[in-house]
């Protein structure tokens, strides 16, 4: 898989042909002989390859004039691995795309979070994917208000808002150029469950195989009361969204996550999905990646034993940093301690009547009042701690989906408190950087000596260096060889 793959004709058609879906998400399928858009996967007898052409995304597809095919739905494919294992101009620009930052903000606003102007970002965007950023918001609204037709009861009215429409005749429009049906044709053809008033039941998609095991068990070991808790087979936590709040409850299916959501405004539906499918790392490619790994001789048995393991990461990055502080040198139920009393003290309260949950984690600026007196910590720590919610509440400091990994990094060591551990394990579960390593860490040095890996940090990173670009799903690998509880799916 590489960069540009739509361009690989030959390796496109084979895909097809073989209805493969490890391709889902990472090209997308044009027949010209019925104007229909699909993944590679379809289960449709595929088109003779001179009626084939391919596109990167699914926006390209649409502004080529092709609609999407009802037998597939390639709109509902898993995202493309390339946005969450690059750190370029075109993969930060995506990760915003998917957190609504177009329809919140417009285009400049997306330009000036990535500190270029709005032509060369157009620019960039149209020559790797076809398609500027208005129009991959687009596709993204119409996967929304798709999803919103057929899994609520909501007027139609409420759902073009909800989407990020304009106006309902915009939405009308495009749901038929999309889709080849009308809003209520899609509603009538979409199946009913049975709903919960007010929730949303999904079907989060993703690349098999899926080894759910140590990514439950971090977030289920590691959860902060009132803001996390593993209850009835799920992880549900409360989320922060940019028009209000929300509660989420993920569970592992053989074929998907199952996810439901509860929101104070769904108009963050499309940001709330794509920061949870960013949390469980759902758009990973496993295959490429445990086929790097396997070439070590040594790794090779612990992936054949149990592939596909994903890097649990976070729906919140600055959060994650502060726990990150507060887990420094402590146990994991210490951590949780410290980080469940300022969530009671400074948390702003939610209502859960179907479980445990109470409070979203505090926010920054909360966090900036604190009285470094109150805290139950080193005084060094305090000063860490307090040094970096200052600087993310004043916005001197920023971590979110479009940091630069590495200046990241150096702004981040700058800070009083903050040593290659504490960064590395920013990197690899808040930023998302999938080559983030820890050779410092003691459950890595201690899996690697009963493995024969070298055990010192020099010599392990320098014996890691043939496991890039993905040492952050090594270190998944190699901490499952321990017994922590974060290794294992709850009961």
């Amino acid at each position: 898989m590489q960069k540009g793959m739509h361009t690989e004709t030959e390796h496109c058609v084979r895909a097809v042909q073989a209805k493969d879906a490890r391709f889902d998400g990472w090209f997308y399928t044009a027949v010209l002989t019925t104007g229909i858009y699909c993944r590679p996967s379809c289960p449709v007898v595929a088109p003779k390859p001179e009626n084939m052409v391919f596109h990167p995304s699914a926006a390209a597809c649409q502004q080529a004039g092709f609609r999407a095919c009802k037998r597939c739905r390639p709109d509902a494919s898993p995202g493309s691995p390339e946005w969450n294992q690059r750190a370029d101009l075109v993969a930060r620009a995506m990760r915003l795309i998917a957190d609504g930052v177009v329809d919140r903000e417009g285009v400049p606003g997306l330009a000036a979070r990535l500190g270029y102007s709005t032509r060369q970002v157009e620019r960039q965007l149209l020559a790797e994917l076809g398609a500027g950023p208005l129009a991959l918001a687009r596709a993204q609204r119409a996967q929304t208000a798709r999803l919103l037709i057929e899994t609520t009861p909501l007027p139609m009215a409420e759902i073009a808002f909800a989407a990020g429409f304009s106006s309902i005749r915009t939405f009308n429009d495009t749901v038929r150029e999309v889709f080849a049906l009308a809003p209520s044709e899609l509603r009538a053809r979409a199946p009913r469950p049975g709903q919960t008033p007010g929730a949303l039941v999904l079907r989060l998609p993703f690349r098999a195989p899926l080894n759910p095991d140590n990514l439950f068990g971090h977030l289920a070991a590691t959860a902060v009361p009132g803001v996390e808790e593993w209850r009835d087979g799920a992880y549900r936590r409360t989320l922060r969204l940019p028009y209000g709040q929300g509660i989420v409850s993920l569970a592992p299916r053989p074929d998907h996550i199952a996810c439901r959501l509860t929101l104070s405004d769904l108009r963050d539906l499309a940001v709330a999905i794509s920061r949870c499918r960013r949390m469980l790392d759902l758009d990973a490619d496993p295959v490429a990646i445990d086929e790097q790994l396997s070439t070590d001789e040594l790794l090779a048995p612990l992936v054949a034993k149990a592939p596909g393991r994903r890097v649990p990461r976070t729906v919140d990055e600055a959060e994650f940093a502060v726990r990150a502080v507060l887990g420094q040198q402590v146990s994991t139920a210490a951590a949780r301690t410290h980080a469940a009393r300022l969530v009671t003290a400074h948390g702003q309260p939610v209502d859960d009547p179907e479980g445990g949950l109470t409070h979203l984690f505090p926010a920054p600026e909360a966090l900036a009042a604190v009285d470094p007196e109150s805290l139950a910590m080193p005084r060094t720590r305090r000063t860490t701690f307090t040094t970096l919610v200052g600087q993310l509440a004043d916005g001197s400091l920023h971590l979110g989906v479009d940091s630069d990994w590495e200046e990241t990094r150096g702004r981040l060591l700058a800070l009083p408190g903050f040593g290659p551990w504490t960064v590395g394990a920013i990197a690899m579960r808040a930023l998302g950087d999938p080559d983030a390593f820890l050779p410092t860490d003691l459950g890595i040095r201690r899996a690697a000596g009963e493995l024969g890996l070298p055990s010192t940090p020099a010599a392990l990173t320098a014996r890691a260096a043939a496991w890039r670009p993905w040492r952050a799903y090594a270190v998944q690998y190699l901490w499952a060889t321990d017994s922590h509880p974060i290794n294992f799916l709850p009961v």
